[in-house]
């Protein structure tokens, strides 16, 4: 694993250690995520390939850095990915509803791709 990789996984948030928790072993809807995955030139926090659905847990210093943010979102939209993103505050106080959206979005993204 590269050590951007390692070192990402190694300092998670407790909301990216959550949520991971929760999408890991295909938990949600029987999809499989992968974390902290490079895809061009970002890593993202999780991913699912078969859906193209990204997950982004972002804390403080995402509200500082919100125009980069959108830029790396509009890239990522361009790869062909759905990017979901969530404040770290809201991954672990309202995590059931966070789950049921990156659920709802898996699923109508799995449906638009048999369409």
């Amino acid at each position: 694993m590269p050590k951007i990789q390692h070192r990402l996984r190694a300092n998670a948030t407790d909301a990216e250690k959550l949520i991971w928790s929760r999408l890991r072993n295909r938990q949600i809807g029987n999809f499989k995520f992968r974390r902290q995955t490079p895809i061009g030139r970002y890593v993202v926090d999780f991913v699912c390939e078969s859906s193209r659905v990204i997950v982004e847990l972002d804390g403080g210093q995402h509200a500082i850095n919100a125009d980069g943010d959108a830029v790396r979102t509009q890239t990522l939209e361009a790869m062909g990915y759905v990017v979901l993103r969530f404040w770290n505050h809201e991954a672990l106080e309202n995590t059931e509803g966070v789950l049921l959206e990156i659920l709802d979005t898996l699923q109508q993204s799995s449906f638009d791709d048999r369409s």
